[in-house]
């Protein structure tokens, strides 16, 4: 038996937590195949061969229609992400903005149902657990945290 000489790719997404003073702008996720239903935040995989603060302003753009400068993106948080329910382990990174150019308008119909701007401090209950949990940590400065589906019950 021949030992494989490939080492492990873990996966990388990006999330964006577009601020309006005390609200936070936040996304029904529909047609995707994980947590449909629930909001979640602009986010999306990165693309390979570009910096996460360019992936993050790629995707607020897909997503909601605005143009945010990468420069602009303030990192708040990190987390690496272990989840049976959907076999992945990832690492993935939050980005705060608080300017862009554009009215956030749902971009992507076909996979966002509502797209509506809350309280962070009464966030829907049907917001994504970890969304939930980086929103509360990013907020208290906390920038790491681990996310093991399987092992805490989360999600």
């Amino acid at each position: 038996m021949t030992e494989s000489t490939e080492r492990f790719k873990l996966k990388s997404a990006v999330y964006v937590l577009m601020r309006r003073g005390e609200e936070i702008l936040l996304l029904q996720r529909k047609n995707t195949g994980y947590q449909d239903g629930n909001y979640g935040l602009p986010s999306g995989h990165m693309d390979g061969g570009e910096l996460a603060t360019h992936a993050a302003a790629r995707e607020a753009k897909e997503e909601t229609g605005v143009t945010i400068n990468p420069a602009d993106l303030k990192f708040v948080h990190a987390t690496h992400r272990l989840d049976a329910g959907i076999s992945s382990e990832r690492v993935e990174f939050f980005f705060e903005a608080t300017k862009w150019q554009g009215e956030p308008v749902n971009a992507e119909p076909e996979k966002c149902s509502d797209l509506a701007w809350f309280s962070v401090a009464e966030l829907p209950a049907t917001t994504i657990p970890l969304v939930r949990r980086v929103i509360q940590l990013s907020d208290k400065g906390v920038r790491y945290s681990e996310y093991a589906v399987e092992l805490a019950g989360l999600e």
